[in-house]
């Protein structure tokens, strides 16, 4: 158990040397994408290596020249890899979403690096309108065409089917896990739980998929943990992974995080693509519009569904005793809904905490005396 473990944090930690290594041996093709919502099963039926393209903790230096300070630390760590080279084992860059950070960024990154082409496909923000699921098939055709003739390659429903086999099992892996997690029957922390989600979006997956099914055996057998911790619920942090420092630092202070919707979480494995749907481009197309019932993302739009609401009720399916917001520096949508999430919170006397981050990091033994402080307020309000 503890190998594999390792195994999925070296990945975690050191990805770019892995797609490299990838690379080299099986002589293939890797595609880095942008969060959230790009539909990596697309970019590996064209036979290459989606990669999700990770901040990295190295200093901004050649990048901070080139971009906006008051950008969040993910989209100014990206120009700055782009304009070190250090993006330049990428055969191309695919992307979906509108946010204008992610879009300047992009835009930094092809006068940076020309040589890579960078691919932007719009997916629909309002997931409930007629045209929709219409307009989201047409995109990801469209995304589908561009990657055929960038790489020389045809995508035919074949290699779609089995893409989205591959993908739904590894989600379902990961589910698992935090089924068992959730329910206390294991005890993982949670940088471990964040290597497990930030390896798969690096690893091959079906390297990533057999890991998994060795892994979740052998964590059932090590027994049922002792759960003296505080259960917290994590939420937040919607396109990079928090810090592990800032994780450790949290569970240190007596707290366990059972559950969450980060990004390198559950967000990323919260929706399957249904195989049984005939036209497998229209069922990318269908879990695209339905993620937001399994994971509500502020940067779309779906009437439906309220994320403050969800994360109430998420709160308290899980067994929580209170909410950690991990809210990045400069993050527009974010900011936009925290107030509501607050009210929300405050309204039905559910205890939560705010923690804002960001790339230069923040002074820890401010937030280690924050952190020891909810947990000692909670428990009295227990």
């Amino acid at each position: 158990m503890n190998a594999i473990l390792e195994r999925l944090a070296g990945v975690a930690q050191n990805p770019y040397e892995y797609v490299k290594a990838w690379k080299q041996e099986h002589g293939g093709r890797a595609v880095g994408t942008l969060p959230m919502h790009c539909p990596a099963e697309v970019i590996h039926a064209a036979g290459v290596l989606p990669v999700v393209l990770q901040e990295l903790a190295d200093p901004i230096t050649s990048g901070g020249g080139a971009f906006f300070p008051f950008f969040c630390g993910y989209t100014r760590s990206l120009v700055d890899q782009a304009t070190e080279g250090k993006l330049d084992f990428l055969d191309a860059i695919s992307f979906t979403d509108h946010c204008v950070q992610l879009l300047s960024a992009a835009d930094v990154m092809r006068i940076a690096r020309p040589q890579i082409r960078i691919h932007f496909h719009q997916l629909i923000a309002a997931l409930d309108e007629a045209c929709s699921l219409e307009n989201s098939v047409g995109i990801l055709h469209s995304m589908a065409t561009d990657l055929e003739e960038t790489l020389g390659v045809t995508i035919t429903e074949d290699d779609l089917r089995a893409s989205i086999r591959l993908f739904n099992e590894n989600r379902q892996l990961i589910r698992s896990i935090y089924d068992m997690r959730r329910s206390g029957s294991i005890r993982l922390r949670a940088t471990q739980m964040q290597h497990i989600v930030k390896s798969s979006m690096i690893m091959d997956k079906q390297e990533h998929n057999a890991l998994l099914r060795e892994l979740l055996p052998q964590l059932q057998q090590a027994g049922k943990p002792p759960r003296d911790a505080l259960p917290m619920y994590a939420s937040g942090h919607l396109c990079h992974a928090p810090r592990p420092e800032i994780l450790d630092l949290i569970e240190d202070c007596g707290i366990a995080i059972i559950d969450d919707d980060l990004y390198h979480g559950y967000r990323y494995v919260s929706t399957d693509v249904d195989e049984s749907i005939g036209d497998p481009i229209l069922g990318i197309a269908t879990a695209y519009l339905n993620k937001n019932d399994n994971a509500p993302c502020p940067t779309r739009l779906a009437p439906h569904t309220d994320w403050n609401i969800w994360l109430r009720d998420k709160v308290t399916e899980c067994g929580a005793k209170g909410l950690i917001v991990l809210l990045a520096k400069y993050c527009e949508p974010h900011y936009f809904h925290y107030p509501r999430i607050k009210a929300t919170f405050e309204s039905n006397n559910i205890p939560h905490l705010l923690i804002e981050t960001e790339h230069e990091g923040i002074a820890m033994e401010n937030l280690r005396t924050k952190v020891e402080s909810f947990a000692e307020i909670t428990k009295r309000r227990q």
